[in-house]
């Protein structure tokens, strides 16, 4: 469960008419990803509803050799969310529930629960603190909890600011809306999960979480340590995310989910449009942005190493998802490659180069506050040591390393930022995007 991943494309990129899927050159990334070790998970694309690729790469278990492939089952973390807000706006459109009800009218222990309403949660607009922010978590996530320990922890815990004031992510509403949700229907979150979405859409690898069994094709998480995959032996009990993050599933069943959810099958036309409804910050269960001239709808996950994106492009009608077991680079970068690779005649497949080791004294250069008038952050650059820090206020901090002289990148934020010290300048390029920042001069 992780904050969502603020993917910034701005609009003086030239609109390109779409080309013929070309599954060829999508085979040369993922290739090239598995051949660097820079990820293993698996990816899937549909157009117009059906799938015009697939694609997995790296093991699902490491130790013993197992490969994944198309049926393999990933942890998506809050790509939960879009579930958890589709089978609540499902409860809306049969008057079970409504957008203005408060949450008094359920759990009136929790501070200003006369005051938040199901649609302040869905939109993260509730002031609810955030119990993956508790300084206890790393502790009780790995063990089972009941419905009242977890409330416990909610009800101590005092709003972090007035609701609809701004817009905060917490896991905190969708852990509450789910068992508002099991309030409603008399059921656990995993039937209703089960009743409302996987039969009806015929899933049959997605579900609610359970222990990890390689053995049903599900994949372990790693993360890459001095080039090997080591094993993250530690997860999340799914009894702490539920509705916020405890699904899994494959690209493929994301897609067809996405699908069926913007071609009307799962909610009225109505509830659809406010989900899909950004102006507030956030959607119901949906993040909105722009790419390559083009709106674009969807949600990403981070779970115990497990890292997953699905996007839906309604103009085109394209949904992608990708899913990593093992990342380096970012489920985002992933799929940004392959929308330039359909977008653009001229695309070209990234590199990858070992990193430039410099001494922390070279670092100082670059230190400093920079922004720009085209950015929603201003982005301060520190050092640890000999590694470069980049930091977006109100968005992502994130380490880079050094590829070339004034040039520094970092492959899971799929950002490069190159330096022009003796202009006070720098530019910043994120998912095709090139923005320029000025450095603050004291």
């Amino acid at each position: 469960m992780i904050k969502i991943i603020i993917i910034v494309l701005l609009m003086n990129i030239p609109t390109i008419q779409a080309q013929t899927f070309n599954k060829e050159r999508i085979d040369s990334l993922f290739n090239l990803l598995e051949i660097h070790n820079q990820g293993m998970g698996s990816i899937s694309v549909y157009k117009e509803g059906k799938e015009v690729y697939k694609n997995s790469i790296g093991y699902l278990d490491v130790k013993n050799g197992i490969e994944a492939n198309e049926k393999t089952k990933y942890r998506i973390g809050s790509i939960t969310k879009t579930f958890t807000a589709t089978l609540i706006m499902q409860l809306v459109d049969e008057k079970k529930l409504s957008l203005g009800t408060f949450l008094v009218d359920y759990f009136p222990e929790v501070s200003n629960a006369n005051k938040i309403t199901i649609e302040h949660m869905l939109r993260h607009r509730s002031g609810l603190f955030n119990l993956t922010e508790d300084e206890d978590f790393r502790k009780w996530m790995l063990v089972p909890n009941t419905r009242k320990e977890m409330m416990n922890r909610i009800v101590k815990r005092e709003v972090d600011f007035q609701p609809d004031e701004k817009m905060t992510y917490s896991n905190t509403n969708y852990v509450l809306l789910s068992y508002i949700a099991e309030e409603i229907e008399s059921k656990t979150y995993a039937e209703i999960l089960e009743s409302r979405i996987i039969k009806p859409l015929g899933l049959k690898r997605t579900g609610y979480g359970k222990i990890i069994n390689t053995e049903d094709n599900e994949a372990l998480s790693y993360v890459r340590e001095n080039s090997e995959w080591s094993l993250i032996e530690k997860h999340t009990d799914m009894s702490v995310p539920i509705g916020a993050g405890a699904i899994v599933s494959t690209p493929t069943e994301l897609n067809v989910f996405y699908t069926s959810l913007f071609s009307g099958k799962l909610v009225s036309k109505n509830s659809l449009e406010k989900m899909m409804d950004t102006s507030l910050g956030m959607g119901i269960g949906l993040g909105g942005e722009i790419f390559f001239d083009k709106q674009a709808y969807g949600h990403n996950g981070g779970i115990d190493g497990f890292q997953s994106l699905t996007l839906y492009v309604p103009e085109d009608k394209i949904t992608i998802s990708y899913i990593g077991n093992g990342i380096v680079m970012s489920p985002n970068n992933c799929i940004v490659n392959v929308l330039k690779s359909y977008y653009n005649k001229n695309y070209k497949l990234p590199e990858f180069k070992e990193p430039i080791q410099l001494k922390t004294k070279a670092l100082d250069p670059y230190l400093g506050v920079y922004t720009s008038d085209l950015f929603p952050f201003q982005i301060t650059i520190t050092k640890e040591d000999t590694v470069l820090i980049a930091d977006a206020k109100d968005g992502p901090k994130f380490p880079l390393v050094a590829y070339a002289k004034d040039g520094f990148k970092s492959d899971r934020a799929g950002a490069t930022l190159n330096f022009y010290p003796t202009e006070n300048k720098m530019i910043l390029e994120l998912n095709g995007s090139k923005v320029n920042f000025i450095k603050k001069v004291k």
